[in-house]
């Protein structure tokens, strides 16, 4: 996620054509809220990201993510960190089904086999990222991550926009979009990403369903390209073999194949 931008492209465009007032949602019922915050219809609102409304784009089964997420396999992540961890007592599995219950789409494309790799993908990484839900926050990030050439995005002057949450969401740009989506202040307020344990989750489902759903059928080894590409062709080989090993055994434990191209 540190290396790769999201495209925002038709969001910049959004952003100069309607009003403020329709920025997070809160729409109408017939209107959609787009992947950016606003309220609209058409492909561009309805189509691929879409939040709530009648969306375009719809579930293509009807497997209950709660039911695959149990306590005893979210509990099984949270126990492998040490009990002086402050994600023992920030990450829950409550916090992470309110938040999943923004995306509809997630866990429900494709086969029953296909859901279950998807969210076996997706705590595959956020155990790699947080360290089994140990941490909140980047550790000894080494830069703020404020991209200046983000004008959509000013950083705010004090705030670094470093790892925080599940997928670990950094730079700018991704705070100040998830921001304007999920409806918090991510460029004057960072920091609530590592204090709101839903919000926290909802960043990480956000990136997931804007820049990782899109790629799951390619195999595991694209998603690790869309969260991290510099692990990728040998930057770092360990943590590619760390994530795949984390994403067999989820697959295992749900009784899937784990499919082809694991590696990135």
């Amino acid at each position: 996620m540190k290396t790769y931008e999201i495209l925002l492209v038709s969001g910049v465009l959004l952003a100069g054509i309607l009003s403020s007032a329709a920025q997070n949602c809160g729409c109408s019922p017939d209107l959609c809220c787009s992947q950016y915050g606003f309220c609209g219809s058409g492909d561009q609102y309805c189509g691929a990201g879409c939040q709530a409304g009648p969306c375009t784009t719809t579930p293509t089964n009807n497997v209950d993510v709660s039911s695959v997420v149990t306590d005893a396999f979210f509990d099984g992540i949270l126990n492998q960190a040490g009990g002086d961890c402050r994600g023992r007592g920030f990450y829950t599995r409550t916090a992470f089904l309110q938040a999943v219950g923004n995306y509809g789409e997630f866990g429900k494309a494709g086969s029953e086999d296909d859901s279950k790799r998807e969210i076996a993908a997706f705590f595959a990484h956020v155990t790699h990222e947080t360290g089994s839900f140990c941490h909140i926050e980047e550790t000894n990030p080494p830069q703020n991550y404020c991209d200046n050439s983000k004008t959509q995005y000013p950083c705010t002057p004090g705030k670094s926009y470093y790892g925080r949450g599940p997928l670990q969401l950094s730079w700018n740009y991704n705070y100040g979009a998830a921001g304007n989506s999920i409806g918090f202040d991510g460029l004057n307020n960072p920091e609530t990403v590592a204090t709101d344990p839903v919000i926290s989750f909802r960043t990480a489902l956000w990136f997931w369903m804007n820049s990782v759903h899109s790629v799951i059928g390619q195999g595991f080894g694209a998603t690790i390209r869309a969260i991290n590409g510099n692990e990728c062709n040998g930057g770092s080989p360990d943590k590619v073999s760390a994530r795949v090993q984390y994403y067999t055994q989820y697959c295992n434990q749900f009784g899937v194949a784990p499919g082809d191209n694991l590696q990135c």
